[in-house]
């Protein structure tokens, strides 16, 4: 198939086919795919990494600016539909920012995930049971620290 010019603005090559948008996305980002969550996972850090909220221009220019305004908006649309973001009105724009850290994150899926099960304790039992001997010995650590922790702290 001959690409021609993937900036044309009705998207043909030289015969005048048209090209279909992945195909012309993949030759725009140079031959390179990202792996599913990878876009959503390189947003997420640009806002943690920021010391504010960040509209989608914004994120755009943390990412060097090589994605569409509109794929980064829908992202974050996205991301904030799940519970990952929250947004706050800045002019006529919005600015998102995470809910959490990465470990707050990951403790609000272990959540969601143990709430749609109807047979939370097996589900709890079987992670226990998969446990290293290393997160198993952590984990009764932590659970003895929490036993033995004075409530008036």
């Amino acid at each position: 198939m001959e690409i021609g010019n993937p900036e044309r603005s009705n998207q043909e090559n030289r015969r005048g086919t048209l090209l279909r948008s992945d195909v012309v996305r993949e030759v725009r980002m140079g031959g390179a795919k990202r792996a599913p969550g990878d876009l959503e996972r390189e947003i997420t850090a640009a806002l943690h990494a920021a010391d504010r909220a960040l509209t989608p221009r914004e994120v755009r220019s943390a990412l060097g600016e090589s994605l569409a305004y509109t794929t980064v908006l829908t992202i974050l649309v996205r991301l904030e539909g799940k519970g990952v973001l929250e947004r706050e009105r800045r002019g006529r724009a919005f600015a998102y920012r995470p809910v959490a850290d990465d470990p707050g994150l990951a403790v609000r899926r272990m959540h969601q995930l143990l709430d749609e099960r109807p047979d939370r304790e097996v589900v709890l039992t079987r992670f226990l049971g998969s446990l290293s001997d290393d997160d198993e010995q952590l984990l009764r650590r932590m659970l003895h620290d929490l036993d033995t922790e004075d409530p008036d702290t």
